[in-house]
């Protein structure tokens, strides 16, 4: 099921996409998993790029009133995660993306993908 957007994801996105991670999509889970109601999803080029789109979900979460995201995965070269509670947001590498597959995983979820509105 997909969707054409929601604004009340777009502080992750745009976060994300201001450091040039790619193929930024959102799964709206919402009773359909325990674990999270949303998980954002967004591809690195690189190790370095991945610890920096990490930093930043971490910093835009915090913005948004969540205290302590955790982070966990910090040493695995394909994936990590930046635990917001409610909102998860997954930070991959082209390997890790093409192998974990999440979107298909979640495949009832609702899917948004987001369009940088800068370019």
């Amino acid at each position: 099921m997909e969707t054409k957007g929601s604004a009340q994801y777009d502080f992750i996105c745009e976060a994300l996409a201001n450091k040039k991670g790619y193929d930024i999509t959102v799964l709206n889970l919402g009773c359909n998993a325990t674990v999270s109601d949303i998980f954002v999803i967004v591809t690195a080029n690189s190790e370095t790029h991945m610890r920096t789109l990490v930093d930043v979900a971490d910093e835009a979460l915090m913005k948004s009133g969540i205290a302590h995201p955790r982070i966990e995965g910090e040493n695995s070269p394909h994936w990590r995660l930046v635990d917001g509670d409610n909102i998860l947001v997954h930070v991959f590498s082209h390997k890790g993306r093409e192998h974990y597959k999440i979107e298909k995983v979640w495949g009832d979820a609702e899917i948004y993908n987001y369009e940088d509105k800068s370019e």
